[in-house]
């Protein structure tokens, strides 16, 4: 049987609850409408990651953590929507923050099965120019690259929203398209 990715996503999506974490920074994060900053680092396999290379695509970055509960929650699900929609539309960008190299290689080992560009940020520069305070801390970037939105924690009331947000942002051809029931898995 073949169902819509917007009709997959949303089932995949329900189930997942995550709230928010502090932690202090300065920057601002990026606003809505603006240019991110590009360069994200290098992902797992030392390619940078830069998203301007990204532009056509929908791109979502989160910032995550192995101490927060959340984050490990929305890691998987993030993992479904980039496996649903598919890499020709969307990239899903995870950002460890500020962690020792060794505690993001456990989780990226325990999470294998999960499809992300993962990203070490041990130092936090990237999370710093993110502006990031909160875990998980969320972008959506738009096919041009501008932010077109944000979230800093997550519940269950939010997710139908965050999925209306991302296939808002995909064009029509691919949120209408049959998805293949490996790929809702």
């Amino acid at each position: 049987m073949r169902r819509s990715i917007a009709s997959c996503v949303l089932a995949c999506l329900l189930f997942t609850t995550a709230m928010g974490s502090a932690s202090a920074q300065d920057a601002t994060p990026p606003a809505v409408g603006s240019l991110p900053p590009p360069l994200l680092g290098k992902d797992r396999a030392g390619r940078d990651v830069d998203l301007a290379a990204l532009r056509g695509k929908v791109v979502i970055v989160t910032f995550w953590a192995s101490w927060c509960p959340p984050c490990r929650k929305e890691l998987p699900v993030l993992g479904q929507f980039q496996r649903v929609v598919g890499r020709d539309a969307l990239e899903v960008i995870a950002v460890n923050y500020k962690e020792p190299r060794a505690e993001f290689n456990n989780v990226v080992r325990q999470n294998r099965d999960i499809d992300l560009t993962w990203i070490a940020d041990p130092r936090g520069r990237i999370s710093d120019l993110y502006g990031v305070r909160t875990l998980p801390h969320m972008f959506m970037l738009d096919r041009e690259g501008r932010v077109a939105f944000t979230h800093r924690g997550y519940s269950e009331q939010s997710l139908p929203g965050i999925i209306d947000e991302v296939l808002s942002l995909l064009p029509e051809e691919v949120r209408t398209r049959p998805v293949s029931d490996t790929a809702a898995r």
